[in-house]
C-alpha cells in the first residue's frame, strides 16, 4: 500500500510567529451517509499537540489512523521542529495556548478534538478551559497537573549538560536516548527513535532541531504551578490516558479524572512517557472507542 501524501501548512502563531502544521494522512472519503466528500472541511477536525521537544512528525502514525474518519492535523510548535525559533521571551503559556488557537481558526478545525502529549496535552487542556467553543473533545496524553518544582528543573538542566553532542551519527542518536541516557532504566529502542526524530546533521555532526536553552524556558513556565483549576474548567469530554510506566502515576490520572467535569481513564500497559511512541497500537485500541463516541455529541 502506498504512503499517503504530507501536506505542510503554514500558520502564524501569536506575535506573528510562522508555524509549520502537517497533515500526514490521505483526507477521510466520502462518506455516503453524510454526504462529506474527501477533503471536505466538514470532515470532524482533530489538531495534534506534541511535547517539549517534540515534532509534529511525532503523530504522524496517530494521524493516518485518524484521517480515515477525521480531517487530522499536527502542528509542529513555536521552537520546535520546522516552525520558528523566537527570542526567549517568547515562551510562555499564553503563547503556547493562543499559537494552537490560531492554528484551529487558520486550519478551519475548529470545534476540533485536541489530542496533546505532555506539555502539548497542557496546551490543549489550558485551551479548552479558555476556549471551549472551539474544543468538542480533549485527550490528554500523560501529562500531570500537579507541580513539577524548582528541583525537576535543576535536573533537566543537568540532563541537558549531560548530551554528548554533537552525535557523530543518528545510530549513535539512537543508542545514547536508547540505551546510555543515565534517564534510561532499561533499553527503550522507541526512545531512541523518538530523539533521532529530533536531530538535524550540521557541519560537526547530529545535533537538535531546537535550542535547547529555549526548552528549558518553555518548561519554566508551567513546572513550577498546578493546574488543576483549568482542568476543572474543560467542559468538554476528555480521556486522560496514561502509559503503565509513564511520568503521570495512576493515582493523579485519577484524580485529574475526578476533577474533570466529563473525565474518563485509559492507560497503556507496557508503555513509558511516549506512549503514542511505544505502543502505537495499544494507543489507538484506547483512543478510538473515545473518539468515535465523540461522533454522536
Amino acid at each position: 500500500m502506498p504512503q499517503p501524501m504530507t501536506r505542510r501548512i503554514d500558520v502564524t502563531g501569536a506575535g506573528g510567529v510562522r508555524l509549520a502544521a502537517w497533515e500526514f494522512g490521505d483526507p477521510p472519503k466520502t462518506d455516503p451517509a453524510s454526504g462529506t466528500a474527501a477533503g471536505d472541511a466538514s470532515a470532524p477536525g482533530v489538531l495534534l499537540l506534541h511535547g517539549l521537544m517534540g515534532r509534529a512528525s511525532h503523530w504522524a502514525a496517530t494521524a493516518r489512523w485518524l484521517s480515515e474518519r477525521h480531517r487530522a492535523i499536527a502542528l509542529d510548535q513555536r521552537g520546535h521542529g520546522r516552525s520558528e525559533k523566537p527570542p526567549k521571551a517568547s515562551f510562555t503559556r499564553e503563547s503556547y495556548v493562543e499559537d494552537a488557537e490560531a492554528a484551529l481558526d487558520q486550519l478551519g478545525l475548529a470545534p476540533a478534538v485536541l489530542i496533546g502529549h505532555a506539555m502539548g496535552a497542557l496546551t490543549a487542556w489550558q485551551l479548552a478551559a479558555k476556549r471551549p467553543d472551539l474544543v468538542r473533545g480533549l485527550v490528554i496524553c500523560d501529562m500531570r497537573a500537579s507541580a513539577l518544582g524548582a528541583a525537576s528543573q535543576r535536573e533537566w538542566t543537568e540532563w541537558f549538560r549531560a548530551w554528548p553532542v554533537p552525535f557523530a551519527t543518528l545510530a549513535d542518536v539512537r543508542k545514547w536516548f536508547g540505551e546510555d541516557d543515565p534517564w534510561v532504566e532499561r533499553p527503550n529502542p522507541a526512545r531512541g527513535e523518538f530523539y533521532a526524530e529530533v536531530m538535524a546533521e550540521s557541519p560537526d555532526g547530529w545535533r537538535p532541531v531546537f535550542d535547547p536553552e529555549q526548552m528549558l524556558s518553555s518548561r519554566e513556565t508551567w513546572v513550577y504551578d498546578a493546574h488543576w483549576e483549568e482542568l476543572a474548567q474543560v467542559q468538554c469530554p476528555t480521556l486522560v490516558v496514561r502509559g503503565l510506566d509513564g511520568q503521570l502515576g495512576r493515582a493523579e490520572a485519577q484524580e485529574m479524572v475526578r476533577v474533570l467535569p466529563r473525565g474518563q481513564y485509559a492507560e497503556v500497559a507496557d508503555a513509558g512517557h511516549l506512549v503514542h511512541y511505544d505502543q502505537p497500537e495499544a494507543w489507538r485500541a484506547a483512543v478510538e472507542p473515545f473518539l468515535d463516541s465523540l461522533r454522536d455529541t
